[in-house]
């Protein structure tokens, strides 16, 4: 994973992406955001939703994927990057290998559930078909600090 060297200003996805984690928390949802963006368009957003949709399966990255995938016409989202405020986790991970996502970009690191540098590392697994560019910690304290302030509130 590379570290970048410069984390200001923020990209304009990972604006878009924390604006939609704070869209999250405002509707009770833990602040997660997502954008997907081809050739430096957004194609496709999310937010964390599974209370709202009674999902399990309605992460941020998740509806994100879905809204590109959509607007692009291809499940194959080669040439995507895809902006997210929390290291996903393996469902996630799983979902960005299968579409072939040529770029993630986090935000915050996740140990208790990511798995890209923590946990299952879906990425390192051999059976894993496609591994995207990773690049962590781009709007890394303006993450952390939404997900402390939501989980704070709710204790």
């Amino acid at each position: 994973m590379k570290r970048p060297s410069i984390r200001w200003p923020l990209p304009e996805p990972m604006k878009r992406a924390l604006a939609l984690a704070r869209e999250a928390a405002a509707a009770g949802e833990v602040p997660i955001g997502a954008v997907v963006v081809k050739d430096g368009v957004i194609v496709g957003e999310g937010r964390n939703a599974p209370r709202a949709d009674h999902d399990p399966t309605a992460h941020a990255e998740i509806l994100a994927i879905r809204a590109a995938a959509k607007a692009l016409g291809d499940e194959r989202l080669t040439g995507c990057d895809l902006f997210v405020t929390l290291e996903p986790c393996a469902m996630c991970a799983g979902a960005i290998a299968h579409g072939r996502i040529a770029r993630l970009t986090y935000a915050a690191s996740d140990p208790k559930g990511g798995a890209v540098i923590h946990g299952a590392r879906v990425f390192d697994h051999p059976q894993c078909l496609h591994k995207p560019e990773v690049v962590g910690g781009i709007g890394e304290v303006e993450a952390a600090d939404l997900l402390r302030a939501f989980f704070q509130e709710r204790r």
